[in-house]
C-alpha cells in the first residue's frame, strides 16, 4: 500500500466526490428492465403521488377549506400533513397524528345519553402570559362535589408549577342529546368585575374547554381558520357603534357542535371526532326577579331547569327556549355598559344569564384523524430538516477546521517537536509547545466557582438528555406539559449524582481542600438562583391573582425535593468523585508561571468570547424559533427526534469551537485556557437572551410591565441553563484536547 501524504488529502477528497457523483449519474442513466418489480412499484408510487398532488391542488384551487368536518376537508388535511405522519428523525412511521401526539392512547366509546365530562382549563392570552382560572371569572358555579369526584384527575408537580388544573365545566353533554337554547345560570356582576372583564377582553383572553381530551375549536369555513378556545368577548370601536367611546360586549351564549362517528360493525357506542364552539353575545330577556332568595337558588350550580325558572318568575320565558336560536345581532349584543376610560364609580352592576346549546353531528372521519385540524398551518417538517441541515453545515465547517488543525498543523508540529534538535533550534521554538509546563496549571482565580459551574452544567445536560431519551422511548409525552415538566425536575434531581461527581473530580485536580464547601455550592448554587428568581416572581403573580402563582404546598414540595433528595445525591456523587484517582496529565507543571505575551484585542476576552459564541447559537437558532413559539405562542411541539439531533449538533459545535479557540490561544503562548474555554461557549447563552428580546419585540404583543417581567424572568432562567450546558461542553472538550496534544509531544 502507498502512503498518502496529508498535503494530498484535499485533492483526494475532491476526486472521491467527483467519482461518487459520476457513479450516481451513471446509475440514474442505466436502463431498468420493466420486469423489475421494485422499479415498477417505485414508478407506480411516484405516479400515484403526482396524481394525488394534482387532485388536491385542484381541490384547493376550487376554494375547498381544510378545517371543516367534511370528507373533502379531512382528505385535504391528511394530505397536507402527510409528512408529519411519515417516518421522521428517530421516529418510526405512524398511521395517524393521534399515535404521534398521544402514543398508546385508545379511543373511548360512549353509549347513548351517557354524560361526557367536559373540563375547563386556564383562561390565557398571548398578550399577557398571565393566565387565570376559569372560575375566577363571573360565571356559573362549579358542579357539586359528587360529579367532580367521579371525574377527578390527579395533579403532578409540573401541573402545579404551571398552574394547570382541570376542573369540571358547568356545561353538560349527554351523548347524542341535542339541546336548544338552554339557560344555565344567572350572574350579577359588580363594578370591579365589569372593569376586570373589560381588561380581559381588551387583552384578548380566551377560554379553553376539553371534551374527551379534545380542545374546543372555533372554526370558520369561509375564512378557512381553526383556533383553539374562544374569546371572552369583543371590543367594538366607537366608529362602528356611533357611541362616544369604545364598547365592550360579552359572550354569554355558546353554540356547541360535537362531531361523532358511529360504526356498529367496528366498535360499540359513539366516538368523539370534533368539538367546536360558536360564541354568541345576546341580551336575554329574563324579566325581573323580585324575590332575592329565589334568585339566589338559580345563581350558579348545575344546569338550571327551564321549568324551574318559569316557576320562580311566575311567567314564561320570553327568550332562550328550545325554539329560540340565538345569533350575533348588533341589536341584541350583551353590553358591558359604561365608559372604560372613566372611573368605575359611575358604572352600575350588570345582571345577565348564561346559556348554551348543543348539536350532535355524525361524520365518516375516523377517530385517528381527529387531531389533524389542530396542526393545520403549523410549520412543516421540511423546515425542521432545513434547520438541521443548516446546523450540520456549521458542524461540517468546524470539522474541516479541526481536521486541518489535527491532521496537518498538529501533526506537523508534533513531528517537528519530537525530532532531534540542536540547542540553538530549541531556543528558537515558538508555539503551543512552549507552554507545556503551564498548560495544566490549575486556575488561579476562583477554581471552586469554575468547578461548581461545570458540575451544574453537567447536571443540566444529563437531565435534558435523559428527558429527550425518555420521550423518544415513549415513556414521556411532550404534549402533556405538566408531565414533561415533572420529568425534567425529577430527572434533574436524580442527575445530581453526575453533577457532584464532575465537580468533585475537577476540584480534586485543582488541589483544593474545601471539598465540603464545593459540594454544598454544587448542590445549592444553580437551584438557589432559579428558586430565588421564581419566588420573587411568584409574589407579583400572587398579587394579581394569576393561575401560575404556586401555593405554599407546592413550594414546600420543591423544598423537600431539593433538600431531601437532590442535595444528598450531589453528596453521593462528590463522594465517588473524591475517592477516584486524580486526573493525570502528560506534563509536569513549572513552579513559576510563564510570562504571557500581549495578544491582539480581537483574540482577548470578551471579544473572543462573543465571536466564539456565535457558532453554537447559530447551530440552533432556527429550531429555537419553534421552541419559543411552543412556549409563548401556545403552539404544539412534539418532534423530539429533531430536538435530540439539534442538541447533538449543539454539543458537537461547542466541542469543536472550544478546541479551535484553545489551539489558537495556546499558539500565542497563553496558557490560561480554563475560564476562557468555559466562556467561549457559555457566551451562547447571552445570544439566546438577546434573541428572546428580539422575539419579544417582533412576535409577542405583551401588554403591561408584569407580563414582560414574567417573560424576561423565565427566559433568563433558560438562557442561564443553556449557557451552563454549552460552557461545560466547551470546558470538558478543551480539557480532553490539551491532554491529547501534549500527550503526543516528547517533553524533556
Amino acid at each position: 500500500m502507498m502512503a498518502i501524504h496529508t498535503k494530498n488529502l484535499p485533492v483526494l477528497l475532491l476526486l472521491l466526490l467527483i467519482a461518487a457523483s459520476s457513479t450516481l449519474c451513471s446509475a440514474n442513466n442505466v436502463n431498468v428492465s420493466p420486469k423489475s418489480k421494485e422499479k415498477v412499484s417505485f414508478r407506480e408510487r411516484k405516479r400515484l403521488e403526482r396524481e394525488r398532488a394534482i387532485k388536491f391542488a385542484n381541490l384547493k384551487a376550487s376554494g375547498q377549506d381544510d378545517v371543516s368536518m367534511t370528507k373533502e376537508a379531512a382528505e385535504l388535511r391528511s394530505y397536507e400533513l402527510r409528512k408529519k405522519k411519515k417516518k421522521g428523525l428517530f421516529r418510526r412511521k405512524e398511521a395517524s397524528l393521534a399515535q404521534v401526539l398521544f402514543p398508546g392512547v385508545s379511543p373511548e366509546e360512549y353509549n347513548d345519553n351517557e354524560p361526557i365530562p367536559a373540563f375547563v382549563e386556564l383562561v390565557d392570552s398571548q398578550k399577557t402570559q398571565l393566565p387565570f382560572q376559569y372560575y375566577d371569572l363571573p360565571t356559573c358555579k362549579e358542579p357539586h362535589d359528587a360529579i367532580q369526584r367521579r371525574f377527578r384527575q390527579r395533579k403532578n408537580l409540573g401541573s402545579r408549577l404551571m398552574g394547570y388544573k382541570l376542573r369540571m365545566s358547568p356545561y353538560s353533554f349527554p351523548t347524542k342529546v341535542n339541546k336548544g337554547c338552554t339557560p344555565l345560570c344567572f350572574v350579577e356582576v359588580g363594578d370591579k368585575k365589569l372593569n376586570w372583564l373589560r381588561k380581559l377582553i381588551d387583552r384578548q383572553y380566551r377560554i379553553h374547554l376539553t371534551l374527551d381530551k379534545l380542545p374546543v375549536l372555533m372554526r370558520s369555513k369561509e375564512l378557512n381558520y381553526a383556533m383553539r378556545g374562544f374569546p371572552i368577548g369583543f371590543k367594538a370601536h366607537k366608529a362602528s357603534t356611533g357611541l362616544e367611546h369604545d364598547e365592550y360586549y360579552f359572550f354569554n351564549h355558546l353554540k356547541f357542535t360535537i362531531t361523532y362517528r358511529e360504526e356498529p360493525n367496528e366498535f360499540e357506542g359513539v366516538r368523539i371526532i370534533g368539538f367546536d364552539v360558536h360564541p354568541v353575545s345576546i341580551r336575554h330577556d329574563f324579566g325581573t326577579v323580585e324575590d332575592e332568595q329565589k334568585f339566589d337558588q338559580l345563581h350558579g350550580g348545575a344546569e338550571v331547569d327551564q321549568r324551574a325558572i318559569e316557576k320562580v318568575r311566575g311567567e314564561p320565558l320570553s327568550t332562550c327556549n328550545q325554539d329560540f336560536a340565538p345569533r350575533n345581532d348588533p341589536e341584541t349584543y350583551l353590553s358591558l355598559s359604561g365608559d372604560f376610560t372613566k372611573p368605575m364609580m359611575n358604572v352600575k352592576s350588570t345582571k345577565f344569564m348564561y346559556s348554551y346549546e348543543v348539536h350532535w353531528q355524525e361524520t365518516d372521519i375516523p377517530w385517528s384523524d381527529r387531531w389533524d385540524v389542530y396542526l393545520v398551518g403549523s410549520p412543516d417538517d421540511e423546515i425542521h430538516y432545513f434547520a438541521i441541515i443548516n446546523s450540520l453545515m456549521i458542524v461540517v465547517f468546524l470539522t474541516g477546521a479541526v481536521a486541518v488543525i489535527m491532521i496537518r498543523t498538529l501533526k506537523k508540529d508534533i513531528t517537528g517537536y519530537n525530532e532531534m534538535q540542536t540547542i540553538e533550534e530549541a531556543q528558537e521554538e515558538t508555539g503551543w509547545k512552549l507552554v507545556h509546563g503551564d498548560v495544566f496549571r490549575p486556575p488561579q482565580s476562583y477554581p471552586m466557582l469554575l468547578c461548581v459551574l461545570v458540575g451544574s452544567g453537567a447536571q443540566i445536560g444529563s437531565a435534558f438528555f435523559a428527558t429527550l431519551l425518555a420521550s423518544m422511548l415513549r415513556m414521556l409525552n411532550p404534549i402533556k406539559k405538566g408531565q414533561a415538566l415533572t420529568a425534567v425536575v425529577v430527572l434533574y434531581v436524580f442527575c445530581g449524582v453526575i453533577g457532584g461527581y464532575v465537580s468533585a473530580r475537577l476540584y480534586k485536580f485543582c488541589d483544593a481542600k474545601a471539598w465540603k464547601r464545593n459540594t454544598i455550592a454544587t448542590a445549592l448554587a444553580f437551584p438557589a438562583v432559579i428558586v430565588s428568581m421564581f419566588m420573587v416572581l411568584n409574589i407579583f403573580l400572587r398579587i394579581v391573582g394569576a393561575a401560575t402563582a404556586v401555593s405554599f404546598l407546592t413550594v414546600f414540595l420543591i423544598f423537600l425535593l431539593w433538600g431531601c433528595v437532590a442535595t444528598p445525591l450531589v453528596f453521593v456523587g462528590s463522594y465517588f468523585g473524591y475517592r477516584a484517582d486524580k486526573i493525570e496529565v502528560p506534563t509536569k507543571t513549572n513552579q513559576i508561571a510563564r510570562f504571557i505575551p500581549e495578544v491582539p484585542y480581537y483574540a482577548a476576552p470578551p471579544i473572543s468570547n462573543m465571536i466564539a459564541g456565535m457558532l453554537p447559537f447559530g447551530s440552533v437558532c432556527i429550531e429555537l424559533f419553534f421552541i419559543m413559539s411552543a412556549l409563548w405562542l401556545h403552539q404544539l411541539y412534539y418532534i423530539m427526534g429533531f430536538l435530540l439531533a439539534v442538541v447533538a449538533i449543539l454539543g458537537a459545535t461547542c466541542a469543536q469551537v472550544s478546541c479551535v479557540m484553545c489551539y489558537l490561544q495556546l499558539c500565542v503562548e497563553d496558557h490560561r485556557w480554563w475560564w476562557k474555554s468555559f466562556f467561549n461557549c457559555a457566551s451562547a447563552g447571552l445570544y439566546l437572551f438577546l434573541y428572546s428580546i428580539w422575539f419579544l419585540a417582533s412576535k409577542l404583543e405583551l401588554v403591561g410591565i408584569l407580563p414582560v417581567m414574567v417573560y424576561l424572568t423565565y427566559m433568563s432562567m433558560i438562557s442561564l441553563a443553556f449557557s451552563l450546558f454549552c460552557g461545560t461542553v466547551g470546558y470538558l472538550s478543551c480539557f480532553w484536547f490539551t491532554r491529547r496534544i501534549y500527550g503526543a509531544v516528547k517533553v524533556d
